[in-house]
């Protein structure tokens, strides 16, 4: 890990460090609610300590399910500070989902939101569970909120129960300044256990270690620049691999202070950028274009904001977007944000600040290696050529949990096949160009998804696209598009397609258009492609 620091240690230690040197500094702010670095360490180090008492040993896997908010960072941390593993659960998952991945994970431990709680009662019968800590997500609002609150929070403070017998209070024991007995947690110890969304079979946990993480988040960190002075927002979801960089290991890595928000509101963003002077936020696309499109954005001051990398979920981030939120942030970078993904601890690739190529999604992060190669023969191809996206590095997985087959097709002599599709340009930026998987064969031609989204969205009246293959007995494919318009637009299929004759390749013009009011998407904003192919 000589790449990192010549003093690199898990991240929990930064913590540590954070809380011995600026204790009484804001590690978290939430709706108002001032966490410390002290308190953040203290009670990361007692929850650590309760699960210690539970007989949970290095390399056991700890289940955590729940949105946003502080005590998924003080869980994170106290299991990590045992050398136990961190396994996020999404919060959206219903009976048979959790019960598949905690059946994976052999899991013993969860710590679960209470209003989850009944989707966990229903797969304890099925599964290894033996102890549950309970979250109440209203339990560390303030009394007097700096921002709005989601009615739903305010109303679960309102009607906080008891927790459930045989149960535990997960702040209750956080508060308690027990402390664990220290355990040796090296770089090259599982820290996490983030199952990817299975686009082709079941969910797969991909095994990460500390080491991952922290080259990851210090080189990422080294290229935005960021500092104890930050003020980082963070919305995305701390159980995805985007989120969590950003929201749970960003802060600790720098020192910054993190205002955390539940989930995404624009009104409530739009607020929280103005009130706490945010000088760094990750977002995705969508959220920039409903803050922009607040009826009161131009009397905001977000003069504050100095890097905003956006993914382009859903809506493609383009420079004519960029150009549009700079009105409103002006002395903001933004632009696409990185291309990653689970199996790497994802942002693989950077954007240079000072020399930002539109299309693409960056140059490799220093220490990471990158090429584009042949998927049949595994040659790497030359610039400009269109191929499979591998990687080696030190954010490479060790592989996933109970699937050597799986494990063995994807890592390959140190290299991780992605199975996305990509190029570079004589210049060494990377565009991704879309999933293998996904890819439209028409008549023997090629199709990205992604480039036909992108060629979709700037009809003036496409809010969203998302296209996927439709078998054709004459061309063997066609696209097939879903469309969400934008509010108060009116275009027909019949047009739609019309101009996507004049706008694009003949073999790449959908030749079924669909409107949907919303497309299906995992809590990142990713589209998810194998629901709109159920509804064909």
């Amino acid at each position: 890990m000589d790449e990192v620091t010549p003093h690199a240690q898990p991240l929990h230690e930064m913590l540590r460090h954070h809380a011995r040197t600026m204790p009484s500094r804001a590690a978290q702010i939430w709706y108002g609610r001032t966490i410390t670095w002290a308190e953040l360490d203290a009670m990361s180090d007692a929850f650590a300590a309760r699960l210690q008492a539970l007989g949970v040993e290095k390399g056991e896997p700890v289940a955590l399910f729940m949105n946003n908010c502080p005590q998924y960072v003080v869980a994170h941390y106290g299991i990590q500070k045992i050398g136990a593993v961190v396994c996020p659960c999404g919060p959206l998952n219903k009976e048979h989902e959790l019960a598949y991945q905690l059946g994976d994970l052999r899991a013993r431990v969860i710590v679960a939101a209470d209003v989850l709680l009944p989707i966990v009662d229903k797969v304890r019968s099925q599964t290894e569970l033996q102890h549950v800590f309970v979250v109440r997500y209203g339990d560390l609002l303030p009394d007097e909120p700096d921002i709005p609150v989601f009615a739903e929070l305010l109303d679960m403070r309102a009607r906080a129960v008891p927790v459930p017998a045989g149960c535990e209070d997960l702040l209750e024991v956080a508060r308690s300044g027990a402390r664990p007995t220290p355990v040796d947690v090296g770089l090259d110890d599982l820290a996490l256990m983030t199952y990817t969304s299975g686009s082709t079979g079941l969910p797969k946990g991909a095994m990460l270690t500390h080491g991952n993480t922290l080259f990851k988040i210090s080189s990422a960190s080294k290229i935005t620049g960021n500092g104890p002075d930050d003020v980082m927002l963070a919305v995305a979801p701390l159980y995805h691999i985007a989120g969590m960089n950003n929201g749970v290991y960003a802060p600790v890595c720098t020192g910054a202070t993190c205002v955390l928000m539940y989930r995404f509101d624009p009104a409530t963003v739009a607020l929280a950028l103005e009130r706490y002077r945010i000088t760094y936020w990750y977002s995705i696309a969508p959220m920039n274009v409903a803050l922009m499109q607040l009826p009161d954005a131009r009397e905001r001051d977000w003069r504050a904001l100095r890097r905003n990398p956006v993914t382009s979920f859903g809506i493609a981030y383009t420079e004519t977007l960029a150009n549009q939120w700079r009105e409103f942030a002006p002395n903001c970078i933004s632009a696409e944000a990185a291309y990653g993904l689970s199996e790497t601890h994802t942002s693989d690739t950077a954007m240079p600040t000072d020399a930002i190529r539109w299309g693409t999604h960056g140059k490799p992060l220093p220490g990471n290696e990158i090429r584009i190669v042949d998927p049949a023969t595994g040659a790497a191809l030359p610039v400009g050529e269109a191929g499979e996206i591998t990687i080696r590095g030190p954010g490479n997985f060790k592989g996933y949990l109970n699937k050597p087959e799986a494990t063995a097709a994807t890592l390959r002599d140190g290299w991780v096949h992605t199975g996305d599709m990509g190029r570079f340009d004589a210049d060494g930026y990377l565009t991704f160009l879309g999933r293998f998987k996904e890819m439209i064969k028409v008549s023997g031609y090629s199709v990205f998804p992604e480039e036909v989204e992108v060629l979709l969205i700037k009809h003036p009246a496409v809010a969203q696209a998302a296209v996927i293959a439709k078998p054709d007995p004459g061309k063997g494919e066609v696209v097939c598009a879903f469309i969400v318009r934008r509010p108060g637009a009116d275009v027909t299929a019949d047009a739609l397609t019309a101009w996507a004759r004049d706008n694009m390749a003949a073999y790449k013009v959908p030749r079924d258009v669909r409107f949907i009011d919303a497309l299906p998407a995992t809590g990142s904003g990713k589209v998810l492609r194998r629901m709109l192919r159920d509804l064909l």
